[in-house]
């Protein structure tokens, strides 16, 4: 797969949670190649991914995306062509972060209204 790519290309690849706009700069015979972060696509998940969901976990995890120029080594199973303009740094670390917290926020208004549907349940099966 990695004889598809070249030095230079732009391609969006993974690493770790976190998804991004990166240009090659090494392609290694282990599998990966080196990505120059461009732009962010995705904010890395927050927590522990082993317990998802559980903020009592021993440690959570803070993970920050990677930074602007930051070379990181990324799976090649990962890495994908990227067609399109690629977005000022700080543009698509900002819309990243800010998808991020919209979902949690979303989810956290699903949590209320679910238990709020159970405490009604509750009444209703009389327990």
């Amino acid at each position: 797969m990695s004889n598809e790519f070249e030095i230079g290309t732009i391609v969006t690849a993974a690493y770790k949670t976190g998804e991004y706009v990166g240009e090659i700069v090494e392609i290694s015979s282990s599998g990966k190649a080196a990505v120059k972060i461009k732009a962010v696509i995705k904010h890395p998940t927050q927590g522990d991914l082993h317990n998802p969901m559980d903020p009592n976990v021993p440690f959570f995890h803070q993970r920050r995306a990677l930074s602007d120029g930051e070379i990181a080594l990324m799976p090649m199973y990962t890495v994908k062509p990227f067609n399109g303009t690629v977005q000022e740094y700080r543009i698509s670390l900002e819309r990243a972060l800010y998808t991020e917290i919209r979902k949690l926020e979303e989810q956290a208004q699903w949590v209320a209204r679910s238990l709020q549907e159970l405490e009604q349940l509750k009444q209703d099966y009389k327990l």
